[in-house]
C-alpha cells in the first residue's frame, strides 16, 4: 500500500474567513463557502447500459433505478480530493455541509464540549449500498423519496439565505430522476442558539399522484457506553414493515435471531438494546407509539449527546439501526471507514412511523415540516425534551436520592431549577443554563419517594419552559399489532380488502407482490367497480400499456356518476 492508504485521514476545517469572523465576534451566524481537502476513495464510472431490474427488493419495497445509470465498484485506495463544502458557524455549533454528496450535514461540531454529536468520517469510502449504487456512512442523510435515494451520491443545487433576525439558512435543492419530484432541505442555524434546524419542501411537480418518505438519517459514533433514548413511555419497538416486535429498552424475546432473555440469564444487562456492544447482528427497531415528540443518543464516556425534536403529529419516526457489534457489523466498518469506527443511526421519520411506509403527494403538491437537533451534555440521557431544553430527573439510592439534569438551547435569563414533591416545593435553585453552562445536581431526600411523586421544572424568568414528572413503569403495556402477509387474490373474499390490499402495495411499492392480480380479482366479480378499473388502468399507464389503460379508463367513465 502507498503512504496515503497507510496515513490516518483527518478533516480539517477551515478558520472562518475575516467577515465571517466578525459575525462570529459579534454573536451572528457566520456562513462561508470553501473547498475542504478529503481522502476520498473515488466511485467508478456508471455502467452505460442502465438496469432494468423489476423485481429488485431494496430497503423493503422497489429497487428499480431504470433508466438511472448505476454504479457497482469503488476504488481500493483513497487519494485526496477537493470537494466544495459549505460551513455555518455560531457561538455554539459548527456545521460542514456538502452539496456535491446529496446535500448532507457531514460535520456537526458541539464547541462547547469539543464533541462531534454527529459522526464525522474522516474519509469519503463508499459502499455499494445506495439505490443507485454509491452510498456513504456518516453526518446526516437526508432521504426522499425513497431510502438512500440516487441524489444520496449526487450534487445539488445550493443558495444561502440570510433572515433579518440573524439566521442563516442553507437551501439545497434536487430534483429526484427517477419520479421527477423536487425536494429542498434548508440547514438553519440562528444567533444565539445550539438548536438546528431542517426545513423540509417537498413538490410534486408532476400530473399524477406520487407516493414518497422521508427519514433523515443521521449517524452517531458509538461504543460500549454509547447509549440510544427513546421516550419513557416507549415500551415495544418494531422491525421493518411491523415484522416482528419486542420489548424496549430489554428486549423480551428473540429479535433478529438473537434470544436476548438467554443473553441475559448468563450476563445481567445484555438485553438491553438501547446499547450498540449488546446488539451482536444488524439490526433495525422503530417506536410503535409515544406521547412525545424527541429522541436522542448519549455518549457516557464523553457526558455529551444530542436531542432531535419534531412535532409526533407530523413526524412520528423515530428508529435506530445497527450493523451490530459482531463479526458483520465489524466487517462493515471497514468498508465504510478507516479509522473512525462504528456508529448507529438514529433516524427520524415524517408521516410514518416504520418503514418503508410511503405517503401520497397528489400533483402539485407540496408538503412542509421541519426537524430539530441540538447537543446536549453532562445531563445523561433526556427524559423529557422540547426546543427549549432536555431534562432528566433520575431516583437512586433505594428512592432517597435524586439526580437531575438540563441542558438548554440558548443562554436563559434569571433561569431556576424547581423539584417538588407530591405538589409541595423541595427545591429552587436559580442557575445559569445555557448551551455552554449544563446543569447537574444532587438533593438528598428525607424519606424515600416513589419517582411519580416528583416533578422537575424548568422556568425563565418565573415562565415555565419544561416540566418532567417521571412515568410509572408498567410491566402489562399492550402488545402492539405485527403485520402479516396478505392472502393470495382468490382467497380474500371482500373486494373492500381486496382494493385496501392493492392499494397499499402500489402505495408501497412492494417489490415482489404485485397489486395488479387484487384489482383483476376484483373486475372478474365485478367488471363494474370504478375503483379497480382506475387503479388498474393507473398502473398500467406507468407501464406504458396506453391501450389497456385507456380501456380501463372508458370502463370507469361509463360506470361512474360523471359518465351516466
Amino acid at each position: 500500500m502507498n503512504n496515503l492508504s497507510e496515513a490516518t485521514s483527518r478533516i480539517s476545517l477551515p478558520d472562518a474567513p475575516p467577515a465571517q469572523e466578525s459575525i462570529l465576534a459579534a454573536g451572528g451566524v457566520a456562513c462561508w463557502s470553501e473547498p475542504v481537502w478529503i481522502d476520498t476513495y473515488a466511485t467508478g464510472e456508471p455502467d452505460r447500459y442502465p438496469m432494468f431490474l423489476d423485481r429488485r427488493v431494496y430497503q423493503g419495497s422497489s429497487g428499480k433505478v431504470y433508466p438511472l445509470p448505476f454504479i457497482d465498484s469503488v476504488a481500493v485506495a483513497k487519494e485526496p480530493r477537493l470537494w466544495r463544502a459549505i460551513h455555518l458557524e455560531n457561538e455554539f455549533v459548527r456545521l460542514m455541509l456538502l452539496p456535491e454528496i446529496g446535500g448532507r450535514i457531514h460535520v456537526g461540531y458541539d464547541k462547547t464540549a469539543d464533541y462531534d454529536f454527529f459522526y464525522r468520517n474522516n474519509v469519503i469510502k463508499p459502499a455499494l449500498v445506495g439505490l443507485a449504487g454509491p452510498w456513504i456512512s456518516g453526518g446526516v442523510e437526508f432521504n426522499w423519496p425513497q431510502h438512500h435515494r440516487p441524489a444520496t451520491y449526487l450534487p445539488v443545487e445550493t443558495s444561502i439565505s440570510r433572515d433579518p433576525d440573524g439566521s442563516v439558512t442553507v437551501w439545497h435543492s434536487d430534483l429526484d430522476p427517477l419520479q421527477r419530484m423536487q425536494g429542498n432541505h434548508g440547514v438553519t442555524l440562528r444567533p444565539g442558539q445550539s438548536l438546528l434546524e431542517v426545513q423540509g419542501r417537498l413538490h410534486n411537480r408532476t400530473d399524477e399522484p406520487q407516493t414518497f418518505l422521508w427519514w433523515a438519517n443521521v449517524a452517531a459514533r458509538v461504543h460500549e457506553h454509547y447509549q440510544s433514548f427513546f421516550p419513557t413511555d416507549v415500551r415495544y419497538v418494531a422491525d421493518h414493515a411491523r415484522r416482528a416486535i419486542t420489548a424496549f429498552p430489554h428486549a423480551d424475546r428473540p429479535y433478529y435471531g438473537v434470544d436476548y432473555p438467554a443473553l441475559a440469564a448468563v450476563q445481567p444487562g445484555s438485553d438491553r438494546v438501547d446499547f450498540y456492544s449488546n446488539v451482536p447482528v444488524p439490526t433495525s427497531y422503530m417506536i410503535t407509539d409515544t406521547q412525545d415528540s424527541f429522541f436522542g443518543g448519549y455518549d457516557h464516556l464523553k457526558k455529551a449527546g444530542f436531542v432531535h425534536w419534531a412535532d409526533r403529529a407530523i413526524s412520528p419516526g423515530k428508529k435506530q439501526w445497527t450493523w451490530g457489534d459482531g463479526p458483520v457489523g465489524h466487517a462493515w466498518d471497514g468498508q465504510l471507514t478507516d479509522d473512525d469506527g462504528p456508529y448507529v443511526e438514529l433516524m427520524a421519520g415524517v408521516f410514518t412511523d416504520n418503514q418503508p411506509d410511503f405517503s401520497y403527494l397528489a400533483p402539485g403538491e407540496t408538503r412542509r415540516f421541519s426537524q430539530y437537533w441540538y447537543p446536549i451534555r453532562e445531563m445523561g440521557p433526556a427524559q423529557q425534551a422540547n426546543l427549549d431544553a432536555a431534562v432528566s430527573l433520575r431516583l437512586v439510592k433505594e428512592g432517597t436520592e435524586v439526580h437531575l439534569g438540563a441542558s438548554a438551547t440558548r443562554n436563559l435569563n434569571n433561569a431556576s431549577v424547581v423539584l417538588s414533591r407530591a405538589g409541595r416545593t423541595v427545591l429552587t435553585q436559580h442557575v445559569r443554563l445555557s448551551p455552554t453552562h449544563p446543569f447537574t445536581g444532587v438533593v438528598i431526600l428525607p424519606t424515600a419517594a416513589r419517582a411519580a411523586e416528583l416533578t422537575v421544572d424548568i422556568l425563565e424568568d418565573g415562565k415555565k419552559l419544561i416540566s418532567w414528572t417521571p412515568r410509572e413503569i408498567t410491566t402489562n403495556a399492550e402488545e402492539p399489532w405485527i403485520a402479516t402477509e396478505p392472502p393470495h387474490p382468490e382467497k380474500i373474499s371482500s373486494t373492500d380488502e381486496l382494493y385496501v390490499t392493492g392499494l397499499h402495495l402500489t402505495q408501497n411499492r412492494h417489490a415482489t407482490r404485485s397489486p395488479l392480480p387484487y384489482f383483476e380479482e376484483i373486475l372478474r366479480r365485478d367488471p363494474h367497480d370504478s375503483r379497480a378499473a382506475v387503479s388498474l388502468g393507473t398502473a398500467m399507464y406507468r407501464q406504458g400499456r396506453y391501450i389497456e389503460a385507456g380501456s380501463c379508463s372508458r370502463l370507469h367513465s361509463l360506470v361512474s356518476p360523471e359518465g351516466t
